[in-house]
């Protein structure tokens, strides 16, 4: 048998770096609960991640459903969610709307057009 040894010159790396892909990094929502009772927590993530796959780090949590008292329940740790969107992380549109809510972001611009105006104004064809 031949052996044969293997000299790295620089530590090893893992796939993404070895290829120069940088990872973009996402805020967005992770879906927990129940069937009809759903609870999403606010996580930074790869974009590439699954949903409800792997993340970096939960930032808060995100309750729907209306409570006793007619609210919806949304706790942020601002410190990091401040942290995450300062090295670029980029929030997603419901992330961002309740990050609005919470003071930490900027008021997410509208759409101009909805879905279903778009759908009226195509020509019917004849």
């Amino acid at each position: 048998k031949k052996l044969s040894a293997i000299v790295l010159s620089r530590p090893r790396q893992g796939r993404r770096a070895a290829r120069g892909i940088e990872m973009v990094l996402r805020l967005r929502l992770q879906r927990w609960g129940a069937i009809h009772k759903p609870f999403y927590r606010v996580v930074a993530a790869d974009s590439r991640a699954r949903r409800d796959g792997n993340f970096i780090e939960r930032i808060g949590t995100y309750d729907p459903m209306i409570d006793h008292d007619g609210r919806k329940k949304i706790t942020f740790n601002f410190d990091r969610a401040k942290y995450w969107l300062s090295v670029g992380a980029q929030p997603s549109d419901t992330v961002a709307r309740l990050l609005y809510f919470a003071g930490l972001y900027p008021k997410p611009p509208l759409r101009d057009v909805t879905i279903s105006a778009l759908k009226k104004k195509q020509p019917e064809a004849s």
